[in-house]
């Protein structure tokens, strides 16, 4: 358990095993306790490193923030982690969810510091024709959030990504069973991200076309084909020629099937380049 000190932030991140780094990128619930089975499982093999982004769990706000480049800032977080944890050698990355689009965002900015890049259901609502409608839920969910709070609106995502999410099973994640931070951080999500990341418009066909030999994507093999978390990839597949990979779980396979979802991973980056070879 270490903190790497940034512009405006102080960046929490927790670290186990021994090897190239693997730098593991959180969804909305911002933190390091999703990774934790799946960096157990792959410690013999990496450097596991997963953080709380900035303003989640114990990534402390330290000065003023530029909300407005709230993704960049993400982004480039990554990138310091990066160089302060392997300075002579690029990293694996895998960006789950909300902490996918930062993935892509790192490798449209910092290519150099990535040798493969695993973008994991990423919400790129941007990408789809229905963006409209999405975006019209969005905004309903947003202010249910703001009239009602956090566990009335988070029911309505529930249905949006089309995963069953019965007003209990809210309660009980809310109230802490899943850790101290949630609540807080599913109020920070829904304030400066849920109505950011998924409507960025990445240069699809320019930085991260150019780049295409470093991205890998992952979607879980139980999702909903439908929802909109899964056709994100799909979306941006079709459009650089890169095949979606099916991964054990669903939507966070790696907290679900840590085991296969860690021996998958191995096997994918082992096919991508003879680097990983070594594992």
């Amino acid at each position: 358990m270490s903190t790497l000190v940034v512009p405006g932030a102080s960046i929490y991140y927790e670290s186990v095993g021994k090897g190239p780094l693997l730098l593991c990128i959180s969804g909305g619930d911002g933190t390091t306790e999703i990774w934790q089975g799946f960096a157990e499982e792959l410690k013999d093999r990496f450097t596991v490193v997963s953080w709380n982004r900035r303003g989640f769990g114990k990534s402390y706000l330290t000065g003023a923030q530029d909300y407005s480049q709230r993704l960049e800032t993400d982004s480039d977080d990554a990138a310091r982690l990066i160089r302060h944890l392997s300075p002579n050698e690029p990293a694996t990355v895998i960006g789950n969810s909300s902490g996918a689009i930062v993935s892509l965002t790192l490798l449209s900015r910092n290519p150099e510091l990535i040798r493969q890049l695993i973008s994991y259901e990423p919400p790129l609502a941007k990408l789809l024709p229905d963006f409209d409608e999405i975006w019209a839920t969005h905004e309903d969910i947003y202010a249910t959030y703001r009239a009602a709070g956090v566990f009335p609106a988070y029911e309505k995502f529930g249905k949006l990504v089309k995963v069953n999410m019965p007003p209990q099973a809210v309660v009980t994640m809310m109230s802490g069973a899943m850790g101290p931070y949630v609540f807080s951080n599913m109020m920070y999500w829904f304030e400066r991200e849920f109505m950011t990341y998924p409507a960025v418009e990445h240069d699809v066909q320019g930085k991260i076309g150019s780049v295409k030999e470093k991205l890998i994507l992952f979607n879980g093999e139980l999702s909903n084909r439908e929802a909109y978390q899964y056709r994100g990839n799909v979306a941006l597949g079709k459009q650089i020629g890169v095949e979606v990979i099916h991964v054990p779980g669903e939507h966070v396979g790696h907290r679900s099937h840590p085991k296969e979802f860690g021996q998958k991973l191995v096997e994918v980056l082992k096919a991508q380049d003879e680097f990983y070879s070594m594992l």
